[in-house]
């Protein structure tokens, strides 16, 4: 086990010792290292302004991602390679195309969300090989930066055009000594940086990480760090011991097998959303809709789940596609069904020691049976009012099978288990929805708060049954946004 962490930081070596495990890299590059140009404006992952790109070997490649700073802590660094806008331009001040862009078509009013916006065009442009974007694709790539100046048209015509400007020359190829450092960095050792009081662990494999929980099975595990990171940055907790699930080999994987899509609890959104997209067109929708682009490079499917949030936006679509849940203890594991894993507001089942290792989803025949739909307050970067997902199978006409899942309209994700019993057996109508309608009030009574009122929970959920019905039996475009396209395959924007 090593004591220290280690990374880099805009091309150097860089160790983590004798800190708070939970000091976050844009403190970290602010008041250490004073690396100034990354800004703090919320301190949540909400902003942008704290944008830099992270990058790490993956199957032997660089990847590259646009994070949040203000909520990652440092040693989930170990690793990997940090750029911040100090580091874009090229020799002699030469700027970077992204940031020329920038320039060009004034994209840069007061400035302070300025650094977060090239940071983020720096990751897309890294990632797409020197080209620009399209306007749709930029929309997507911006949505978790904020100008407080509302200057976004120029500074999506600067993601537009950067691709027509030449890169600095760098001499030596950034991408080989990049790739090097990386590979140098490499190990399977568990990771242990600690303070007087605090310790997380970094595990490189699935029998370590198992191991320490049931050592330490009050431990906070960390994937992403979009949830806990707030409860260090906003609530002040003090984090005794921390297990990171970021270096697990493994804990990441998705694969297709046996007519089941099987996701690694330590899966991203960014990693899963193709292959949602593939086989659950509306739920890849669905994923590109969850956070940012900066929080689905972070935050992962398995802890969405783990969370138990009741507006968490994944588990009621999982719930309608039937899936279970692996859960593990040592080397023990335990498979649920996933609704059975919701207990109670904040309370799941899973056993001291227990976490969940994997999602399994059985693969649809007939895959446009299957919608998902998110109400909220604004269409991008923001948390459900109500999240209704619903897969029906209609037979000769008539509903042999229902299965519809909420979010947001209870303590819980919680299945509609009255409305699915008033439709099975039934001509699929819209007689047979309508009279299904009044038996919401059986599976629900929501509450009201800042985002919606009950009432209008109630009503959206019961019209959502109603939008299913006819987005199955009439033009799409009588129900869904299509002047925005969406930038996963088979994507289709909501109203």
């Amino acid at each position: 086990m090593r004591d220290h962490g280690t990374f880099l930081l805009n091309g150097e070596r860089h160790e983590i010792r004798d800190m708070s495990p939970t000091t976050t890299l844009l403190n970290y590059l602010r008041e250490d290292q004073k690396l100034t140009g990354t800004k703090e404006g919320c301190a949540e992952g909400d902003c942008g302004a704290c944008t830099v790109v992270v990058s790490e070997l993956v199957d032997g490649a660089v990847q590259h991602r646009a994070v949040n700073a203000c909520i990652q802590f440092l040693p989930m660094l170990e690793g990997k390679s940090v750029t911040t806008v100090e580091r874009l331009r090229g020799p002699g001040g030469t700027l970077h195309p992204c940031q020329q862009a920038l320039v060009d078509t004034h994209g840069s009013q007061c400035g302070f969300c300025t650094p977060g916006f090239a940071m983020s065009l720096f990751a897309a442009y890294e990632d797409r090989q020197g080209k620009g974007l399209d306007r749709d694709t930029a929309n997507d790539v911006l949505a978790g930066n904020l100008c407080r100046c509302t200057g976004y048209g120029p500074i999506i015509t600067a993601a537009e055009t950067m691709g027509d400007l030449p890169a600095p020359q760098w001499g030596e190829d950034r991408a080989a000594r990049e790739l090097r450092a990386l590979e140098a960095l490499c190990h399977t050792d568990t990771v242990k940086v600690a303070s007087t009081d605090q310790q997380f662990f970094a595990p490189a494999t699935l029998g370590e990480f198992a191991e320490l929980f049931a050592e330490f099975p009050d431990a906070t595990i960390v994937a992403g760090a979009t949830d806990v990171g707030l409860w260090v940055t906003k609530r002040h907790m003090h984090l005794k011991t921390i297990i990171y699930t970021g270096r697990v080999q493994g804990f990441a994987h998705i694969a297709v097998s046996d007519n089941t899509l099987t996701i690694g609890a330590g899966a991203t959104y960014s990693d899963a959303i193709q292959t949602l997209a593939e086989h659950f067109p509306d739920l890849g929708e669905l994923v590109r809709r969850i956070g940012s682009t900066q929080v689905r490079n972070a935050g992962t499917i398995g802890g969405n789940i783990a969370n138990g949030s009741p507006i968490g936006d994944c588990p009621p679509a999982l719930i309608a596609l039937n899936a279970t849940l692996v859960l593990r203890t040592g080397d023990a594991q335990r498979r649920i069904p996933l609704e059975d894993f919701f207990v109670d507001y904040g309370v799941q089942d899973r056993k001291p020691g227990e976490f969940v290792e994997a999602i399994e989803v059985p693969l649809l025949e007939n895959p446009d049976q299957f919608r998902c739909y998110k109400l909220t307050k604004r269409f991008d970067q923001d948390i459900s009012a109500v999240c209704g997902c619903f897969h029906v199978t209609v037979d000769d006409g008539q509903v042999s099978s229902a299965r519809i899942a909420y979010g947001g309209m209870a303590a819980t994700p919680k299945r509609a288990s009255a409305v699915e019993a008033a439709l099975v057996g039934k001509a699929w109508t819209m007689e047979t929805c309508e009279a299904a309608l009044s038996k919401f009030s059986e599976d629900f009574s929501p509450m009201t708060d800042m985002r919606a009122s009950s009432d209008y929970r109630m009503r959206s959920a019961q019209n959502l049954l109603i939008k299913y019905f006819v987005e199955g039996t009439e033009p799409l475009s009588t129900t869904r946004l299509v002047g925005r396209g969406s930038t996963i395959a088979g994507g289709a924007n909501h109203a």
